[in-house]
């Protein structure tokens, strides 16, 4: 075989495993809890993601072996199990209503809810409105599709407003500021912040009460100096805003139903 048909090869091999998760044949003993593995020809390091419906996976990238990957899994076994149980106990009951669009939607904005009222408006992909007593939607395709990319465009837009006006206050605070913001719907985490400071926040924390939002563009602020979660960082979260176990107990217990207010389909 030619060296050029063997990379072609190995080539083929990493793309269907990227793309095909698959359960590890060799999964730690003791193991309680299923383990997907992903091999990734994107990531840079190996990270265990816990999506909502409690699935674990363990992702690895091209050049890592399985061995030290399931060794780093091991090291956070813990912590995966025990998030994965926190989803499956919060998890909504299934069936959950879908938005009917006929005037009769509440939907909770800042964790007040307010009714969701749909009016023709000139824009071709909408705009939201956040009102004290409504959310008022304003655009001029009405089918369901299009009315629910148009509430997450709104409510992504209300959010990036919030974020911004948040991680400026607490940055000027804690005396560090971020390098860029991104707002996006990720399945498994509220957060997170890049090596070079740029912070992403999901745009559903715009649904919860401002304490929850406020706490977690704090937890991300408090990355620029502590990349782990040891002491000090929690100390220095303590420091930026005491009484965040409040925030963080809402979330484990609350999350799931930011996720189900606007499905994701």
């Amino acid at each position: 075989m030619t060296d050029s048909l063997q990379r072609l090869l190995d080539f083929a091999t990493h793309v269907r495993d990227a793309l095909v998760p698959r359960a590890s044949p060799a999964p730690p003993a003791g193991e309680a809890l299923p383990v997907s593995e992903r091999s990734s020809l994107r990531a840079r390091r190996v990270r265990v993601e816990v999506r909502r419906s409690g699935e674990i996976v363990l992702v690895i990238p091209r050049r890592m072996s399985r061995a030290a990957a399931w060794r780093f899994y091991a090291r956070h076994r813990d912590w995966a199990e025990r998030k994965a149980r926190e989803f499956a106990a919060h998890a909504p009951a299934p069936g959950a209503a879908p938005l009917r669009w006929d005037g009769t939607d509440v939907l909770a904005v800042a964790g007040v809810p307010r009714p969701l009222r749909v009016e023709p408006g000139a824009a071709r992909f909408g705009g939201l409105t956040v009102a004290d007593d409504a959310l008022v939607l304003r655009t001029r395709r009405r089918d369901p599709a299009s009315l629910a990319r148009a509430l997450k465009r709104g409510l992504a837009a209300h959010a990036r407003a919030q974020a911004a006006a948040v991680l400026q206050e607490e940055g000027t605070r804690l005396g560090m500021h971020a390098t860029g913001l991104r707002i996006n719907d990720p399945v498994s985490q509220w957060g997170s912040c890049g090596p070079q400071g740029r912070i992403s926040l999901s745009w559903r924390l715009v649904l919860a009460p401002p304490e929850v939002f406020r706490y977690v563009a704090v937890h991300e602020l408090c990355h620029l100096r502590w990349r782990g979660h040891g002491p000090r960082f929690w100390g220095l979260v303590a420091r930026q805003m005491p009484g965040y176990e409040t925030q963080r107990r809402w979330l484990r217990e609350h999350g799931a139903e930011l996720h189900a207010m606007v499905p994701r389909r």
